[in-house]
């Protein structure tokens, strides 16, 4: 009967010893040599009463160690379960972090998207205005070809066209007149005569074409009180008759042009008449001109 009250009490001590560490109070660390050897005499001096065999007091040290042992394994269990508390914690702000930046991400790319959408239609508008430009491009390069193509006929027609004009001077010599008849003036002195359709020889121009042609003249008399006079022809028919009286006070002048429709092979020339003069020297006062305006 007294062994088992010793035992009980034993037990009832470990316990005790067990709910401390787990409260906080006692723990594997705190428990010290004096105090185990302490319960192991308290319960020796009761064993020499209840005559305790040595084997139970083997046992109940190794439920001691062991539940020393528990107590330390349970504050390590509780000590990795708070580290593990902080982490799940700092992955929970983390978490959180990345929700806010998902939301602001979601708010950028909405923008983008509407930025994206605005693109779209300055993209379609400008394709629209590219595509009427290129319209426009295309008509006015079609006018430009044909542009290109008129002026290519009128360099060609020009190119075909005969060059017809010359410009003389009548002599070097002086006075020529009075005479008895009328004369054909031969304007020698030859400026310019392209196409070679004046004859310096006999005083005439020949129409190479049948055209519309302009021609003029200058004519210088010195002297007084007289009238200078001169004609131009058309084949046999006079078309111009020019004159005018010098009354004493200077050199008289005369100057006159028109345009003529020539057909191919008509001849034009200047006739001088009788008892009339006119006067030319190096200055050349006294000139021919003509041109071809157009063919017909």
């Amino acid at each position: 009967m007294r062994r088992a009250a010793a035992f009980l009490a034993l037990l009832l001590c470990l316990y005790w010893t067990r709910a401390q560490g787990e409260s906080g109070g006692l723990t594997g660390n705190d428990i010290t040599q004096t105090e185990v050897q302490s319960e192991i005499l308290g319960v020796k001096s009761t064993s020499d009463q209840t005559n305790i065999s040595p084997d139970i007091w083997a046992e109940l040290k190794e439920l001691r160690d062991m539940a020393i042992e528990h107590s330390v394994e349970l504050r390590k269990l509780g000590e990795e379960n708070t580290a593990i508390q902080t982490r799940l914690t700092a992955s929970e702000n983390e978490v959180k972090e990345l929700q806010r930046e998902n939301t602001v991400l979601k708010a950028r790319m909405k923008t983008s998207e509407n930025v994206m959408e605005e693109l779209k239609m300055e993209n379609t508008d400008l394709q629209s205005r590219v595509t009427a430009f290129e319209d426009k491009s295309t008509v006015l390069e079609a006018r430009m070809n044909a542009s290109e193509n008129e002026v290519e006929e009128l360099k060609r027609q020009i190119a075909d066209q005969p060059k017809v004009a010359f410009s003389l001077g009548l002599t070097d010599g002086g006075q020529v007149g009075p005479f008895n008849t009328d004369i054909t003036l031969k304007f020698s002195k030859v400026i310019t005569n392209f196409g070679q359709v004046y004859s310096p020889i006999t005083g005439v121009f020949t129409a190479p074409v049948r055209g519309a042609y302009y021609f003029s003249f200058n004519l210088l008399d010195i002297r007084s009180n007289v009238w200078s006079v001169v004609y131009l022809y058309h084949n046999d028919k006079r078309v111009l008759w020019s004159h005018h009286y010098n009354y004493g006070n200077g050199n008289n002048r005369l100057s006159s042009s028109l345009v003529l429709q020539l057909e191919k092979g008509d001849v034009v020339y200047m006739v001088l008449p009788a008892g009339y003069s006119v006067y030319d020297d190096a200055n050349d006062h006294t000139s021919f001109n003509g041109f071809l305006l157009f063919p017909l």
